[in-house]
């Protein structure tokens, strides 16, 4: 059993560093045919390369390199052994692949419009970076200083983060227009929305509660039929106070119609209360099943 489980977790190792390297990838991509070629302002530490370059004439890889491996070294200081192995790669590989598509893609990027670049380069980045993050890693850079804020005292991480994307922003009004400053603000708000919807995808389920005189069989049917746990939750009526037990359980998003023709043939009076779950973990879940 050890062997298999260490078989596992290196399997496991592999999966992940190749999505790291896919995710920065992405990333790099996104910077190289949309936002350079554009001219488009972004948070982060490419849209800090971009204040640099301008003020001091420095390469963006340059100062991207430089400022990956401080952020790097302050998150190993500050976070841990673990954080700096899995941030790693992304400190590394993403200035090098940057530097590769700047040297052999067109300089003139994939579009000449503006809000096309925008719309694109906000779902290359969002869901470049839930990949890195969904592999348990970082993207390094400006993802690090809030994790350093939030472990020293406490700050929100999402709101240090956006707080650190807003003054980018702003520090770059002084060399962009006020149509460049709009899009990045569009851009940020895009590939925040992206990104949190790749770190839900595939974690979603359904949560049902369904109330029945009928439980009996309806929970034995979800037992049977749909092959899914279950949990009787004594309650009350309000009006009646009759104790009628609630059957809770949660599904996959597809076992919804299935089970909800499973409730009609039982009794067709039950009250059922549908709700979406962001994640679950457990048992048939984020666990293996265990029959008895």
């Amino acid at each position: 059993m050890e062997q298999v489980s260490g078989h596992t977790r290196a399997r496991q190792a592999v999966g992940n560093v190749l999505l790291v390297l896919l995710g920065n990838t992405l990333y790099a991509l996104g910077v190289t045919l949309f936002i350079l070629p554009s001219g488009l302002i972004t948070g982060g530490t490419t849209g800090l390369a971009l204040v640099f370059e301008h003020a001091f004439g420095l390469p963006i890889t340059w100062f991207v390199s430089g400022f990956n491996l401080v952020m790097f070294l302050l998150g190993a200081l500050v976070l841990g052994k673990r954080f700096a192995v899995t941030t790693l790669i992304s400190t590394f590989y993403y200035p090098v692949i940057l530097g590769v598509f700047q040297a052999v893609l067109p300089a003139g990027g994939a579009t000449t419009d503006r809000l096309l670049a925008t719309v694109y380069a906000g779902l290359l980045i969002g869901v470049s970076i839930g990949i890195v993050i969904r592999a348990g890693a970082s993207t390094g850079g400006m993802d690090i200083p809030p994790l350093v804020l939030h472990k020293q005292w406490g700050l929100s991480v999402s709101g240090t983060m956006y707080a650190f994307d807003f003054a980018i922003l702003i520090s770059q009004m002084l060399f962009a227009d006020r149509e460049q400053v709009l899009y990045g603000i569009l851009l940020v708000l895009i590939y925040t929305m992206v990104l949190d919807k790749v770190l839900l995808l595939g974690q979603s389920k359904t949560q049902v509660k369904i109330i029945s005189k009928e439980y009996e069989r309806i929970n034995e049917q979800i037992i049977q039929q749909l092959d899914r746990g279950s949990t009787l939750v004594q309650a009350q009526t309000g009006y009646c106070r009759e104790e009628v037990p609630i059957v809770l359980s949660v599904i996959s998003n597809r076992e919804l119609p299935k089970l909800n023709q499973l409730v009609n043939q039982v009794d067709p009076k039950a009250f059922l209360v549908i709700s979406r779950v962001n994640e679950v973990r457990g048992r048939g879940f984020s666990m293996g099943k265990v029959y008895r």
